[in-house]
C-alpha cells in the first residue's frame, strides 16, 4: 500500500488546477490532517463509516452532514480508510526526506474525511480546490491558482465519480487507488481521472471465467446499490450469460437501507436452490449482510467476491469464517509505477515553458525494472491475484494466493484499427493477417473489420478512413481569388468598351470614324460590352436560370459581335474591289443590307438557342464522378450537340471573317481595317482552338474558368485590335484624321485603284 501511494503522489504533481472567483457562503471546511509544502496534494478518504444527517425544516439554513465521532471513537472508524491516509502521509514524508526525488522541493497535504458519502466527498473536493480551509473570513482571495495540484482518492467509486466530475472542469487530476467502476474509464466525462487499479471491466469478466472454470452454471448474485455494484454486476451478468451461466436471483443491498432489506436478502438466500453466490459489493455493505447471516447461522455456501470486500481484513474475521469459509475473488494489484525525471530546462518529460502549468502528460513510467502503461482511458494493465480465505493454526484468517488472472499479450498479428481491414496471410493460420488501408472512398469503423464499406456518393472518407464525411461543394465563386480576377477583367473590358464608344460618338463626324462604318462600329461595341458582361453569369453558384443564361447569352452575343465584324470586312472589301467610277456594287451592300445581314445571322443563332432551351435546357448538376473528394456543382449542357452547334456556328463566322479580311489586308492603310480585323480574327481563332482541349482536360471549377478566360481573351482581342489603332489616330494624331490627308496618300496607287478610292470617298 505504501508503494502504491508513493507512486501515486509523484504522478499527481503533473498538473495544477485553474482558479475561480468565489465567495464563501458558509463556514470554512478545515482539513482533518494537513501540512504545508511547496506543492500541495489533497486527500479524500473514508475515515468514518457513519454520518449525522439532520432533516431540513425549510425554515432555517440546513445543517451540514457531519461524521460520527473522532479518531478515538473506534466503533465508527474505518480502519482501511485510516490506513490509506496513513500511507499517503508516510509516502509524502519519505519523498521529502529523499534527495533523488524532487530535491529542494517539499510536499504538503490536506486530508478530508468523506465519511463514505458522495455529498461530503464533493464538499471536500470543493474545499481543496477553492482553498476554503485557509480562509480567515467569508471572502476568499481567488486571484491565484488553486494550491492543490492533485487529489488522491476516494476509495469507493461513487464518491470518486462525484469528485472527478467536479474537479475535471478545473484540469486537476484525480488519482484513485481503489475506485474500480468501469464507468470511470469514460474519457469524455472524466478527462483528468487516473487510477492505479484495473477497471471492473476486466474483473467482472475474470469472475465469470472463474465461475465457469469450476463448472458452476447456477448462481445467485448480490451487489451494492451504487455505481461500483451496478456497473460491475452488469458486466458480470453479460459475461456470465455468454459463458452459459444462469443467474437464479439478483439482490441489491446498501449500507443506509433499513434492516428489513437485509433480512429480505437473507430470506432469499435461504429459499433458493443455488449454493454459489457472486457478490459485487463494498465491504461496508457486506459487513451488514454478514451480521444477519451470522445471526441466522447460514452456512454451506460458496462465495465468489470482488476485491472490495473479499480482501478486507475487517470482513475477514474468525466469526465470519464460518459463513465465508473458502471464499475466493479477485484482488486487484495495480502495477502502475513511476519514474519522474527532474524537471530541468529541455530535459525530462516537460519543457521549460510548461513548469508552471505541469499538465498531466505522464502516460507511462517504470519502477523496479518493470515498465507500465496507462491506456487511453487512464487505466493500468489488468492483472489480478486469486486469493482464498484460509484459517491459520492460530485462528487468524489469511489471504492465500491460489493463482493469477492476467491478460497477457500474445497475438500473431496486432488488431486492425478502424480505417483498415484484415487480409489473411497466405499459408498461415487465420489469426495471422495484414492490416490493409481501406480503398479511396471506403471506411471501416470497427476494430478487425473484414471488409471496408463504401461511402455514399455525397460523402467521402476522412483522413483516418474511419468515418464518412460530407464532401465539399466546389464551383467558381466571387469569393475566391480566381473568381475575383476574372470579374475584375470582365468589368475592365466592359468599361474600356464604353470609353471607346464615347470616343467614337464624340468624333462620329470625322473621316476615320465615318470611313470605318460608324453604325456597325457602335453595334460592335455594344455587342462587345455584352460579351464582357455575359462572362459574369459563369462566376456564381449554378442555378436553373444562370445555367440557361450562360451558354445562350454567350452564343448570341458572340454571333452578334462576329456578324458586325463580318459586315465591316465585307464593306471594306467591296469598296476597294469596285474598279470603275460610278460602280453600283456598293449599293448591293448598303446600310440596309448590312443591318439585315447582322440581324439574319444573329437570328439564326437565337433560334438555335431557343430550341436548345425548350428541348434540352441546361440545368445544375452535382458531378460526383470527376473528383472523389469534392462535389463539383456545374451546369449540365442538356444537349452537347446543341452546345457544339452554337460554338461551331461562331467558329464558321469567325473563319469567314478571317478569310475575307486576309484577302483585303494589302489595301490602302488610311481606310483599311482589314489588317486589324485579320489580326483580331487570328487572335480570336487561336483562343478558341486552344480552348477546346483545355476545356476538356480541366477539372472541376477550372473548366468554367477556362471558358470565362476564352470569352474575355477573345473579346479583348477584338476590342484592342480593331478599335485601339483608330482611337490612337483620333486622340493622338488628329492631323491624320482629315479628308485631305486621306486623299493625298492615295496618289501612289494606280488609276484602277483611284476608281475604288472614289467609291469609298463618296461615302464621306
Amino acid at each position: 500500500m505504501l508503494n502504491m501511494f508513493l507512486r501515486i503522489i509523484v504522478l499527481a504533481l503533473s498538473v495544477e488546477g485553474e482558479d475561480l472567483f468565489c465567495k464563501l457562503w458558509g463556514n470554512p471546511d478545515i482539513p482533518l490532517l494537513s501540512k504545508t509544502g511547496d506543492f500541495m496534494l489533497g486527500g479524500v478518504f473514508t475515515l468514518h463509516n457513519n454520518i449525522i444527517a439532520s432533516k431540513p425544516t425549510l425554515q432555517s439554513k440546513p445543517e451540514a452532514f457531519t461524521c460520527i465521532g473522532f479518531f478515538f471513537y473506534f466503533k465508527s472508524l474505518n480502519y482501511r480508510g485510516y490506513q490509506f491516509a496513513e500511507a499517503m502521509i508516510f509516502a509524502i514524508e519519505e519523498i521529502n526526506n529523499r534527495t533523488d526525488i524532487l530535491p529542494n522541493v517539499s510536499l504538503g497535504y490536506k486530508i478530508y474525511d468523506a465519511c463514505g458519502t458522495i455529498s461530503l466527498a464533493i464538499k471536500a473536493a470543493m474545499a481543496l480546490i477553492s482553498g476554503a480551509g485557509e480562509a480567515q473570513s467569508s471572502t476568499l482571495s481567488c486571484s491565484q491558482q488553486s494550491s492543490i495540484h492533485a487529489i488522491i482518492g476516494e476509495s469507493a467509486s461513487s464518491p470518486t465519480i462525484g469528485i472527478a466530475t467536479l474537479v475535471g472542469q478545473f484540469n486537476i487530476p484525480v488519482i484513485s487507488h481503489f475506485a474500480t467502476c468501469a464507468c470511470l474509464s469514460n474519457r469524455k466525462e472524466f478527462p483528468t481521472f487516473f487510477r492505479t487499479i484495473p477497471s471492473d471491466y476486466y474483473q467482472s469478466r475474470a469472475l465469470a471465467q472463474l465461475v465457469k472454470h469450476f463448472g458452476w452454471t447456477w448462481v445467485g448474485t448480490i451487489r451494492s446499490d451504487n455505481d461500483y455494484g451496478k456497473s460491475g454486476m452488469a458486466t458480470f451478468i453479460e459475461a456470465a450469460q455468454k459463458e452459459g451461466i444462469c443467474i437464479e436471483y439478483s439482490e441489491v443491498i446498501y449500507r443506509t437501507n433499513p434492516r428489513e432489506t437485509f433480512l429480505k436478502t437473507v430470506e432469499v438466500i435461504k429459499m433458493v436452490s443455488s449454493k454459489i453466490i457472486v457478490a459485487f459489493a463494498s465491504f461496508i455493505d457486506m459487513e451488514l449482510l454478514m451480521k444477519e447471516l451470522l445471526l441466522q447461522n447460514i452456512t454451506g455456501l460458496q462465495w465468489v467476491g470482488s476485491e472490495s470486500w473479499v480482501s478486507d481484513k475487517n470482513v475477514a474475521t474468525k466469526e465470519n469464517y464460518r459463513i465465508f469459509k473458502g471464499a475466493i475473488a479477485v484482488y486487484a494489484v495495480a502495477y502502475a509505477l513511476h519514474d519522474l525525471l527532474a524537471c530541468q530546462d529541455n530535459q525530462g518529460p516537460w519543457q521549460a515553458n510548461q513548469k508552471d502549468e505541469l499538465p498531466l502528460q505522464v502516460s507511462s513510467f517504470a519502477n523496479n525494472g518493470e515498465y507500465v502503461n496507462f491506456d487511453i482511458n487512464g487505466d493500468p494493465p489488468a492483472r489480478y491475484e486469486l486469493v482464498n480465505w484460509q484459517l491459520s493454526i492460530n485462528g487468524i484468517i489469511e489471504f492465500v494466493t491460489i493463482g493469477f488472472y492476467d491478460i497477457p499479450k500474445s497475438v500473431c498479428s496486432e488488431s486492425c484499427h478502424p480505417g483498415t481491414r484484415k487480409a489473411t496471410q497466405r499459408g498461415k493460420p487465420i489469426c495471422c493477417f495484414d492490416c490493409l488501408p481501406c480503398a479511396e472512398g471506403e471506411i471501416s469503423n470497427n476494430t478487425d473489420a473484414v471488409h471496408c464499406m463504401k461511402c455514399p456518393l455525397e460523402y467521402r472518407a476522412n483522413e483516418e478512413k474511419d468515418q464518412c464525411i460530407l464532401k465539399d461543394i466546389e464551383f467558381l465563386s466571387y469569393d475566391e481569388i480566381m473568381g475575383m480576377i476574372l470579374i475584375i477583367f470582365a468589368l475592365l473590358g466592359a468599361s474600356l468598351t464604353s470609353v471607346v464608344a464615347v470616343v467614337f460618338f464624340k468624333f462620329r463626324d470625322t473621316p476615320i470614324v465615318k470611313a470605318n462604318n460608324s453604325e456597325l462600329s457602335f453595334l460592335l461595341l455594344f455587342s462587345l460590352t455584352l460579351c464582357f458582361l455575359c462572362s459574369l453569369t459563369f462566376i456564381r453558384e449554378p442555378t436553373q436560370w444562370s445555367c440557361m443564361l450562360r451558354h445562350t447569352a454567350f452564343g448570341i452575343t458572340f454571333v452578334l459581335c462576329i456578324s458586325c465584324v463580318l459586315g465591316k470586312t465585307i464593306v471594306v472589301l467591296m469598296a476597294f474591289r469596285a474598279t470603275m467610277p460610278g460602280s453600283k456594287i456598293m449599293k448591293c451592300f448598303g446600310p440596309t443590307q448590312q443591318r439585315l445581314s447582322v440581324l439574319s445571322l444573329t437570328l439564326l443563332q437565337t433560334l438555335t438557342c431557343i430550341i436548345w432551351l425548350v428541348k434540352y435546357p441546361p440545368l445544375p448538376h452535382k458531378n460526383m464522378n470527376s473528383n472523389k473528394e469534392v462535389i463539383i456543382l456545374e451546369c449540365e449542357m442538356g444537349s452537347p450537340v446543341a452546345f457544339y452547334l452554337v460554338l461551331g456556328y461562331i467558329g464558321v463566322l469567325a473563319v469567314m471573317c478571317f478569310v475575307l479580311a486576309f484577302l483585303a489586308r494589302k489595301l490602302p492603310d488610311n481606310f483599311n481595317e482589314a489588317k486589324f480585323i485579320t489580326f483580331s480574327m487570328l487572335v480570336f481563332c487561336a483562343v478558341w482552338i486552344t480552348f477546346i482541349p483545355s476545356y476538356i482536360s480541366s477539372p472541376g471549377k477550372y473548366t468554367v474558368a477556362v471558358e470565362v478566360f476564352a470569352i474575355l481573351a477573345s473579346s479583348f482581342g477584338l476590342l484592342l485590335c480593331i478599335f485601339v489603332p483608330k482611337c490612337y489616330i483620333v486622340l493622338l494624331k488628329p492631323d491624320r484624321n482629315s479628308k485631305k490627308h486621306v486623299i493625298s496618300n492615295q496618289i501612289i496607287f494606280t488609276t484602277v485603284k483611284m476608281n475604288s478610292i472614289y467609291n469609298l470617298t463618296s461615302l464621306l
